[in-house]
């Protein structure tokens, strides 16, 4: 194999695919990225068994053919390489020599051959939506995941295709954030799968802002085609929670709070919240909201937020990183917190199709 590629789009594509390589694996192949030739341009390939995903870049193809090099080491190489064009040669003994400019690498590679397949979605089911659509739901949930290994079902995004409507829905017992959109979806292909959270993380680096993402699911796999990216991943098997059950059907009080004030008010306390109790309170006055922290060993903060409010006092406290959450990922000016009482759920809407619902903390 004998190619001429850009140092950019080379380094641009090697971006794209790098991190789904496994740091540990007992397979030495899988911590390489496949480079293969096609007409005018090469694939650049990595898998860790559940998810793969590849990607392709021009180039000049002098001689075809594949190899799988150190996908981690090949990136760094090609990150500090001083010219614009890279050569690359591969000889029969599987050694990649790298020229660019006045620098020279050799490094060791793999057969292709050894490179595992991508698997085959044989008649699969199709969806289509705007990335920047998909991307934008994906940031809103997707950091409500659970990272509790032992509730694996949780240790992902629920993608839920039913009534034409997508629904992501992320939670980890302690919260959960829902969002929905319409998309055409036939009665025959209505469904809920679960998305683990390394093909959630991997499609937040790969969507953009422009065209369609095609999602097809088959055979309990899921694959997205982004432009030129192809990513596909193992689902998680298992049922999910029945979610609609946590979400209150019915609040008491609603409270509008300008959601960049709000953010910056609970991050400000929170930094006297201990780690043991690590909550902030709320307390909730005629036209007054008032967030406090107190850690008897270390101190106390207060502030207070100007609001539309005559209902009866009271005060409830949340987790303070749950709380910034969803303020942190919704482009909003306002939300509206919706409260039953003390010791029930919490809920964050806005004027969109979304809904985060927050358990509260028992307070001394």
């Amino acid at each position: 194999m004998k190619i001429s590629i850009q140092r950019d789009k080379f380094l641009a594509g090697l971006q794209v695919v790098q991190s789904v390589v496994s740091t540990r694996t007992t397979l030495p192949v899988l911590s390489n990225v496949l480079i293969k030739t096609g007409d005018g341009t090469v694939t650049l390939s990595t898998t860790d068994l559940d998810t793969g995903i590849r990607t392709t870049v021009e180039a000049v193809i002098e001689k075809a053919g594949g190899i799988t090099l150190p996908a981690r080491r090949l990136f760094s190489i090609i990150r500090e390489l001083p010219a614009a064009e890279i050569t690359i040669e591969v000889d029969a003994k599987l050694h990649a020599s790298i020229r660019s400019g006045n620098s020279f690498f050799k490094i060791m590679g793999l057969a292709e051959t050894d490179f595992p397949p991508f698997p085959k979605a044989d008649s699969a089911q199709l969806f289509k939506l705007e990335q920047a659509v998909f991307r934008d739901m994906l940031k809103k949930t997707a950091y409500a995941m659970s990272t509790d290994e032992s509730r694996y079902v949780l240790n992902g995004t629920l993608l839920s295709f039913k009534d034409n409507k997508l629904t992501l829905v992320a939670t980890d017992g302690r919260r959960l954030a829902l969002v929905d959109h319409e998309i055409e979806v036939l009665k025959t292909s209505e469904m809920d799968v679960i998305l683990p959270t390394k093909a959630v993380n991997e499609l937040q680096h790969i969507l953009t802002d422009q065209g369609e993402v095609v999602i097809a699911t088959a055979n309990n796999q899921i694959s997205f085609t982004v432009g030129d990216t192809f990513l596909v991943s193992k689902l998680i098997e298992g049922n999910y929670p029945n979610y609609r059950q946590v979400i209150p059907t019915e609040t008491k009080e609603r409270i509008t709070l300008e959601r960049e004030l709000f953010l910056n008010s609970v991050r400000r306390v929170a930094l006297l919240s201990s780690e043991k109790s690590n909550s902030v309170k709320l307390n909730f006055g005629k036209n007054i909201l008032e967030i406090t922290a107190n850690t008897p060993d270390v101190g106390e903060a207060r502030e207070s937020l100007a609001i539309n409010y005559k209902g009866k006092e009271f005060a409830t406290a949340f987790n303070p990183e749950y709380l910034a959450d969803p303020l942190r990922n919704l482009d909003t000016p306002e939300i509206s917190f919706d409260f039953t009482d003390e010791l029930s759920p919490g809920v964050i809407r806005y004027n969109k199709p979304f809904l985060y619902v927050i358990m509260p903390m028992r307070t001394a």
